[in-house]
């Protein structure tokens, strides 16, 4: 795999994660009365938990802020010893920026 291949996997991976929490819908507080086996549900598809969907916007905004993230990062690193971390936080936020530049409407 090539080095700007593993700059990109690891930008996406880490945006599909963020995007994948954002979705998450928080767990609400409830009451149990009883033992928690008793209220616990039965059947198929129990386990899924619901998910929010997002709008396109919010999805470019998430996107957008993991390659601010990654800029961020890079420009704290000032030290020489630093210079390969600090370019593949460059390539990763690229990766990030050219896949909203594809997508967006011509």
């Amino acid at each position: 795999m090539r080095a700007g291949d593993k700059a990109a996997v690891s930008a996406l991976r880490a945006t599909l994660g963020a995007l994948d929490n954002a979705e998450a819908v928080p767990a609400q507080e409830t009451e149990l009365r009883g033992s928690a086996l008793e209220q616990s549900p039965l059947g198929v598809g129990v386990t899924e938990a619901a998910r929010r969907e997002l709008s396109e916007h919010r999805v470019v905004e998430i996107v957008k802020a993991e390659a601010a993230e990654r800029l961020e990062a890079a420009a704290q690193f000032t030290a020489p010893a630093h210079a390969h971390r600090t370019a593949r936080l460059r390539a990763e936020a690229a990766v990030l920026l050219r896949f909203l530049d594809d997508s967006s409407p011509a």
